[in-house]
């Protein structure tokens, strides 16, 4: 028997393009799965996925007519069950072998050929048998039920069909959208299966408008895109007609000139993929007067609304045109032009009218309309939130103060400056909120705050700060562009941290309705990259200092919750730190090594790393690492170890070698250390591996005499807080 290659498509109507390629992708991999577990399918067997904006499809190559049949080994009853003190079969094991369709007629016969194998301490009986492998129309039947029960449908509908029985009806179905053909081909052969009220067949329908055909019929499963692009005008392949558009508006945008582009955006990629069968990209311009508007503002409406994609110039800066990807190639396409031309103008409008409107009030009139917007019903107004976020913006910059050494008379001015800033923009970041625009458009908070600052004639800085308190928004994002936007978005984000762990708003697996690990993220990289010298847990402390006038409103139950919650922050943020670091190339000893010690300053971690690492690759390492891990574990046998060492109690050779060592070593290494050079900290430690390895083979620790004890019990402490410095090292010890 050879095989041969299946097709199965389901026709409905038009499908979320969002979630377009996600489902074309799981219906296809769905049923190659679901046949491949029944022996349908061949190893070597290619799975394809088709999508387009009305039809899911997969083709799968090498499939099976039938199964092979295979031998099934099943586990009856123990010996001592299944038969009596003379061999016989008992009434229980009968009974198993007629459930499994044993031929009884001979039952000496069929007792024999029972298996006698060790099951844990007793003997078991077994029956073997041929299980008769599934066939195609049996197979395809379950493995297309299977993929379309687990597609990841985002809202499922319910539509009724009517019933082919004799007494009119209606049947109801719950699908993405309503389905309307069902082809199901092996080889040339229609594999007859049913599902969502349909019956398969070879039968599909093309293109709404430019199909050659109608119905377009598929003579075998390997003419599908063929077929369905000649007779239907569509591009099944979601991948290909993905291509041609990126390639069309490349094309088209050339054909414009001076050096233009169309907006690099791949979500609206996929998006606009999955709206339309046959794509032609025509050329579209609005009236140059709307570029008066911020480019924010037409570049979202035109993407958001209209799925259009505008033209930037060379310099990155918006052109009055923009780009359509039309379903439908007319041989005088200005209709199709003058009508996406006259739909995008009112929602230009309606942008340059909210931007005109919207600066007619100051951002500094809006602050007290901010106690009017609830921003949670536990943690107040927005209003409150701004006050908050300026005292721990006030806070940090205080901390920044203490951590500026020298201080010097021009450090103290640029602080008071920053502090003034600071104060400025995070008490009007969240203004913005109430104007017209962002009202319309709250993907643009932030940025219009800052367009809005410059109108009002504050300081640049300002409106910087402003426009990014946001950011980082998403993983990769760039970060504030100066201080002052550095220190508002750090506030904001602790703001929100402490706020909702306070409150118990914690992340549980893939919910995460406050973005609570983005804000942490948030906080690690302004902290990593910003150049702030400050401690995490100081930086936290103050944020949570910031709640005390709310706090002092609420019951004492709840003021005990908002403090046992806070340490939960800490080893939250140190989370995704840890997974951050692994996401970047380190390994998980060295993440572990580091963040063993919780470093409050996080713009250190990615120095002690890079020692670890030197370090690891050092001769000495794994025995250091090995004699540390055992400090550590005798160590924490004794409650309470002083790290004090008596020359005069030093009685072994060894001890009084590594002794000797250390008082060379050790100073050198925290000099090393308190400066920053922690890899040479690191490697200045190696020199103590020979005398360590001689206290291991030669000093008894646990001597009978205490204060021998005690004093070794010193030693080694003295040595693991020397060598634990930068990392935990033991964390590499394999």
């Amino acid at each position: 028997m050879t095989t041969q290659n299946l097709l199965v498509e389901l026709f409905v109507e038009e499908l979320p393009p969002k979630a377009l390629k996600k489902l074309g992708d799981a219906f296809a991999s769905q049923l190659a799965e679901q046949l491949r577990a029944q022996g349908l399918v061949n190893a070597d067997s290619v799975v394809t996925a088709y999508a387009t904006p009305r039809r899911l499809a997969a083709h799968i190559s090498h499939v099976w007519l039938k199964a092979a049949d295979k031998a099934v080994r099943q586990k009856l009853m123990p010996v001592s069950v299944g038969l009596d003190s003379t061999g016989a079969p008992t009434p229980a094991l009968l009974k198993k072998l007629q459930a499994l369709g044993a031929d009884l007629s001979d039952l000496q016969a069929a007792v024999a050929s029972l298996q006698r194998a060790p099951d844990g301490k007793a003997e078991a009986l077994f029956y073997d048998s041929l299980a008769t492998g599934a066939t195609l129309d049996t197979g395809l039947q379950k493995a297309l039920d299977e993929a379309i029960a687990k597609l990841p449908i985002p809202k499922v509908m319910s539509y009724q069909l009517e019933t082919d029985c004799a007494l009119p009806g209606w049947s109801s179905v719950n699908f993405v959208r309503p389905a309307h053909a069902l082809v199901a081909l092996h080889g040339s052969t229609v594999v007859p299966v049913k599902a969502l009220g349909l019956t398969a067949g070879r039968r599909t329908q093309g293109h709404r408008f430019e199909a050659a055909l109608s119905p377009v019929v598929f003579e075998t499963a390997d003419s599908y895109a063929a077929t369905l692009a000649k007779d239907g005008a569509v591009i099944a392949s979601f991948a290909e007609r993905r291509a041609d558009i990126a390639r069309q508006l490349a094309a088209a945008a050339q054909q414009v000139g001076g050096g233009c582009k169309p907006i690099d955006d791949e979500a609206l990629l996929d998006e606009v993929t999955g709206l339309v069968e046959r794509p032609h990209v025509l050329v579209c311009e609005f009236e140059a007067q709307f570029l008066d508007v911020p480019q924010e503002c037409l570049i979202l409406t035109m993407k958001a609304n209209q799925k259009y994609f505008p033209l930037l110039d060379a310099a990155g800066k918006l052109t009055n045109k923009f780009l359509v990807v039309s379903n439908i190639h007319p041989q005088d396409a200005s209709a199709v032009i003058g009508g996406n031309e006259r739909v995008v103008r009112p929602r230009l409008a309606d942008a340059k009218f909210f931007f005109d409107q919207d600066r007619k009030k100051t951002l500094a009139s809006r602050v007290a309309g901010l106690d009017k917007v609830v921003y949670h019903n536990k943690l107040g107004t927005q209003g409150a939130r701004t006050q908050r976020v300026a005292d721990i913006a006030g806070r940090i910059v205080e901390q920044l103060r203490l951590a500026t050494v020298p201080y010097t008379p021009h450090a103290k001015d640029e602080l008071d400056v920053l502090s003034s800033k600071v104060q400025q923009a995070a008490t009007l970041a969240k203004t913005d909120l109430l104007t017209d625009m962002v009202g319309e458009f709250p993907e643009l908070q932030g940025i219009m705050g800052g367009y809005y600052a410059r109108h009002d004639g504050l300081r640049d800085g300002v409106a910087i700060a402003i426009e990014d308190h946001y950011k980082p928004r998403f993983a990769g994002d760039a970060l504030p562009r100066n201080h002052t936007g550095s220190v508002v978005a750090l506030a904001d984000k602790l703001e929100t941290l402490v706020g909702m762990f306070g409150i118990g708003n914690l992340p549980t697996g893939d919910k995460d309705p406050f973005a609570l690990r983005r804000h942490a993220l948030g906080v690690i990289r302004i902290l990593t990259e910003a150049d702030f010298s400050l401690n995490l847990d100081t930086v936290l402390a103050n944020a949570a200092k910031a709640f005390g006038f709310m706090l002092e409103l609420w019951p004492e139950k709840e003021r005990a919750n908002f403090a046992a919650h806070q340490p939960k922050l800490q080893d939250f943020i140190y989370e995704r730190l840890a997974g951050s670091l692994r996401e970047q190339g380190y390994s998980a000893q060295e993440v572990d090594a580091v963040l063993a010690l919780r470093p409050q300053r996080l713009g250190d971690v990615g120095k002690r790393l890079a020692a670890v690492r030197a370090f690891a690759a050092l001769p000495e390492a794994a025995a250091l690492a090995a004699a540390n891990k055992r400090i550590s574990n005798i160590l924490k046998k004794v409650p309470e170890v002083d790290a004090h060492v008596s020359p005069v109690l030093l009685a072994e050779p060894a001890e009084i070698a590594l002794y000797a060592a250390m008082q060379e070593v050790a100073p050198k290494a925290l000099a090393q250390f308190e400066v920053g050079d922690y890899a040479a900290s690191l490697q200045t430690l190696a020199a103590l591996r020979a005398p360590v390895d001689a206290f291991f083979d030669g000093v008894m620790v646990n001597a009978e005499a205490l204060d021998l004890r005690l004093n070794r019990q010193g030693l080694l402490k003295s040595l693991h807080d020397a060598m634990n410095r930068v990392a935990d090292l033991s964390k590499l010890a394999v």
